[in-house]
């Protein structure tokens, strides 16, 4: 039987027996392009080599970068999305009624066209969507632009491994113009690695967050194909700080009020996904 192979971490690899023949398998101007049915986690999308999205587990990511500060913040109107080409998160975001505007910035343009065509069970409805607008663009230098000043209530940065492309969206600069873009009481959530396979990524990042931003911390979530466990996501904010016990009673009541439909968050995971193990805690500068 035909199957797929990831070897993000050294020493260490997980293989998908697939089902059927493979979607798509090009090469972008930035990456290779796969996408293909699997028969233990759905479909599945990789960008070289690395698994980025699998429809069985996507919730567990895309609703945990979007509804948990979304829920916090409460007035969230605009909100811009670094990467993100499969319109998963855009699609948790575009939930929320006070949302007036959802900017997904993607650098590979392929990646959009095969997702909608691909994943449609996922973006369908964010793509019908007036208040989505997807650019094709690379996010960093949008960052700069003049129109992205105080512009975002919550920059999601779905970005990838520091890798490749990638690599522009860490570092200094990348959160200088994240923090810039920031309207007051905004607040920003980054993917930043598996803390089992990565743990430098962790001190790394929560180190140039701290030095940017008055507030930032780390929260925890479970996607079974980003393999080792735990998920670690970083959050910034220009003034508030997410997963105080008031803010956590704020997004329960906020939920229950939307009725959102979820398949991965609820109040008590967002209440216990600031709770870190203590080898995670150690990696906390």
């Amino acid at each position: 039987m035909a199957s797929i192979k990831e070897r993000l971490h050294r020493g260490y690899a997980q293989t998908m027996e697939l089902k059927g023949k493979p979607l798509a398998d090009e090469k972008s101007q930035y990456q290779r392009i796969k996408i293909f049915d699997t028969i233990a986690n759905g479909r599945v999308m990789t960008l070289d080599g690395v698994v980025q999205i699998t429809t069985r587990d996507e919730s567990a990511y895309a609703e945990m970068l979007t509804h948990l500060p979304m829920l916090e913040h409460g007035k969230v109107e605009r909100v811009m999305i670094v990467g993100g080409g499969d319109l998963s998160i855009a699609d948790e975001a575009l939930k929320h009624k006070s949302v007036k505007e959802v900017v997904l910035v993607d650098i590979d343009g392929r990646v959009i066209e095969l997702c909608k065509k691909h994943f449609a069970d996922i973006n369908a409805k964010a793509f019908r969507d007036r208040r989505m607008k997807v650019v094709v663009a690379d996010a960093f230098e949008y960052l700069a632009r003049p129109e992205a000043k105080n512009r975002f209530d919550l920059i999601v940065g779905d970005r990838p491994d520091p890798i490749g492309p990638g690599k522009a969206l860490f570092g200094e600069t990348f959160y200088d113009r994240i923090k810039r873009a920031l309207k007051p009481g905004g607040f920003a959530t980054f993917q930043t690695g598996v803390p089992f396979y990565q743990p430098e990524e962790i001190t790394d990042a929560l180190k140039e967050l701290q030095a940017h931003f008055p507030k930032s911390g780390l929260y925890l979530t479970v996607v079974p194909t980003y393999i080792g466990g735990f998920m670690a996501l970083s959050w910034a904010g220009k003034g508030a700080r997410l997963g105080t016990p008031a803010g956590i009673k704020k997004a329960a009541r906020a939920y229950k009020r939307l009725k959102l439909k979820t398949d991965y968050y609820n109040p008590a995971i967002h209440a216990a996904a600031f709770a870190l193990p203590e080898w995670i805690a150690r990696l906390v500068p």
